[in-house]
């Protein structure tokens, strides 16, 4: 600490200093999208440009679906945000704890073992690989019923004809004059392409570097010559960063578009909630009970609740 924050402290005045780099990169954000809404708005005026967003206004036909969404989507959305929230703080807390609560050492008695003694990691890395396991086993049953009900369309480009729509998509978001909300049966084309990415790209990505960095990684495996730790690290922590992107314009553009679209801020939350196109009521009740739920089990992850159960698949120590 530096001689005029000690003054400072002494005096009794604020310290401004650690909050002088987040206020200049807010403010630097705000300026750059500033200028992207300005911007936009000037496209929009030109005739080309209009007549670019009426021939892609932004939903592609060959991703609608007839069906709307299903309850099992609800359900494994719900499962998936829960799972990503813990992931992500326990995560966190495994990159910032420099004195961890417990470690955890595994009895090497289960279906994978590891030559010689199992190594102690902390409590808070076994938290952070249940939640990675139980989020894998969601999303094995989300691809198997999204491919076995047709629901993969909603979110696999199929036709070439989304890229353009995407582009006309970021154009009317950004003019503030958004796209037609058609989520029930046929996401814009800037939707598909950011769930798509998410779902096929940043999860398998995620999952993968994580393997890699964990300690059931055979050390002596051929790959690990070209595909080393350190490069999982330097791929891992970018990844939740994106996710932590897409998780706050996704909830931004949930309920900003549920009111540019007129449906209140229950529009969206009845497709995702409560599987139905009419029941605004109901979708607001379910997300509320799930961010309770969300609520209680930031709060229940920790080693202090979880010991007993880390105890039944191995020793908990200090």
């Amino acid at each position: 600490m530096n001689t005029s924050s000690k003054n400072k402290k002494k005096s009794g005045g604020f310290d401004f200093q650690p909050f002088v780099k987040p206020a200049l990169i807010a403010g630097g954000a705000i300026v750059v999208l500033a200028i992207l809404v300005g911007v936009a708005i000037w496209l929009r005026t030109l005739e080309p440009v209009e007549a670019f967003i009426r021939k892609y206004p932004g939903q592609s036909e060959a991703n609608a679906v007839e069906t709307g969404l299903p309850a099992w989507l609800g359900w494994q959305h719900f499962l998936n945000a829960f799972f990503m929230l813990l992931i992500i703080r326990t995560g966190i807390l495994v990159r910032t704890t420099q004195r961890p609560q417990g470690h955890w050492t595994r009895n090497n008695k289960g279906l994978i073992k590891t030559k010689g003694a199992p190594k102690k990691i902390s409590m808070n890395l076994w938290i952070h690989f249940v939640f990675d396991a139980l989020w894998v086993l969601n999303g094995i049953v989300f691809y198997i019923l999204l491919f076995s009900t047709g629901q993969w369309r909603r979110i696999v480009p199929a036709d070439w004809d989304i890229f353009p729509h995407a582009v006309s998509s970021a154009l009317q978001y950004a003019s503030m004059n958004w796209p037609a909300e058609m989520g029930w049966t046929n996401y814009n084309g800037l939707q598909v392409l950011s769930y798509f990415l998410v779902v096929f790209v940043a999860a398998p990505l995620s999952l993968l570097t994580g393997l890699r960095m964990s300690n059931i990684w055979p050390e002596d495996a051929k790959i690990n010559k070209f595909y080393p730790a350190p490069v999982a690290r330097a791929i891992h922590f970018p990844t939740m960063v994106f996710f932590l992107a897409f998780i706050a314009v996704h909830v931004t553009l949930v309920f900003v578009g549920s009111v540019v679209a007129g449906h209140g801020l229950g529009g969206n939350l009845q497709h995702m909630y409560a599987a139905s196109d009419d029941n605004q009521l109901l979708g607001f009740i379910m997300f509320a009970v799930s961010i309770v739920v969300m609520v209680a089990g930031w709060f229940l992850a920790r080693p202090v609740f979880l010991t007993p159960l880390a105890n039944m698949f191995g020793k908990v120590s200090r």
